[in-house]
């Protein structure tokens, strides 16, 4: 049986500095080295993903902005990328605009990917591009008004903010056609809080869908620990929730596993993961 596992990596395969611990490196890349088919599902564009997992010997595509992007990393090119419409685009630029919020937009235009923001006017902004820029030696574009971007390929927006004003976007979103949203509270920081954006076509199921008939497999376990995750779980056969996950995703688990923080994903695999190879 032609088994995939797939984790999620920000809070069930990270550690709580965001990085892979030296045993979790270990474990799965000599389980790759004996087959076992394993790769990674994140809201994390390629910039922070690649440096992230640099030390890990991933051969399998992986995927990007929670479904919107699929990557190849053998051959370091996208192989599925889902946008918005220009309609569609515009349409949430006008929101964000009325609503006098701030974020990221990402676009991907023959191959290239693109990062612009319009300001960094609160802490959540500049602590995310802070690190990006240092940590990933990620680029950003700070332009105008995202209006500019109209007649690029928008793939993604990521907009930050307290979780009330969040919250009330958020419903307006899920309201539209053709578009999905998820609001996630950061990791890291538990006073930051993110809304995703992105098209109906992309989710980390849609993303999981497409790696089932790509790579002609039997059976798919996840990993996951938030809410970006239930889509992962919903397309998945078998799913484990960290014991740090939100109580929604945990609800949803056919298992809980140990916390991130222990390399609970990790040890999983290591004693489970050649059994059903």
């Amino acid at each position: 049986m032609k088994t995939l596992y797939i984790t999620d990596l920000d809070g069930t395969l990270l550690n709580h500095k965001a990085e892979l611990s030296n045993k979790t490196i270990s474990i799965i890349n000599k389980l790759i080295d004996d087959g076992v088919l394993i790769t990674v599902a994140t809201a994390r564009s390629i910039a922070s993903a690649k440096y992230i997992l640099k030390d890990l010997n991933l051969k399998l595509p992986i995927v990007l902005m929670n479904g919107a992007c699929i990557y190849d990393t053998s051959k370091e090119e996208y192989i599925k990328v889902e946008s918005f419409s220009k309609e569609n685009a515009r349409i949430l630029i006008d929101i964000i605009e009325k609503n006098n919020l701030k974020g990221f937009l990402y676009t991907l235009d023959m191959g290239k990917f693109n990062t612009y923001y319009e300001d960094l006017t609160n802490h959540a902004l500049r602590a995310f591009h802070q690190e990006r820029v240092y940590k990933y030696n990620k680029s950003f574009t700070l332009i105008d008004n995202f209006s500019q971007c109209i007649n690029e390929t928008i793939i993604y927006f990521t907009l930050m903010d307290s979780k009330a004003n969040l919250e009330q976007i958020n419903l307006l979103i899920n309201d539209l056609p053709n578009i999905n949203s998820v609001l996630c509270q950061d990791n890291y920081d538990p006073n930051i809080c993110y809304l995703e954006i992105f098209s109906n076509k992309a989710s980390k199921y849609h993303a999981v869908k497409f790696l089932r008939s790509y790579l002609s497999l039997d059976r798919i376990i996840g990993f996951g620990d938030n809410q970006n995750d239930i889509s992962l779980f919903e397309a998945c056969d078998t799913n484990y929730a960290v014991k740090n996950a939100i109580d929604g995703l945990k609800e949803r688990a056919d298992g809980i596993i140990d916390e991130n923080i222990k390399d609970g994903v990790a040890l999983w695999l290591n004693k489970h993961a050649l059994k059903s190879t």
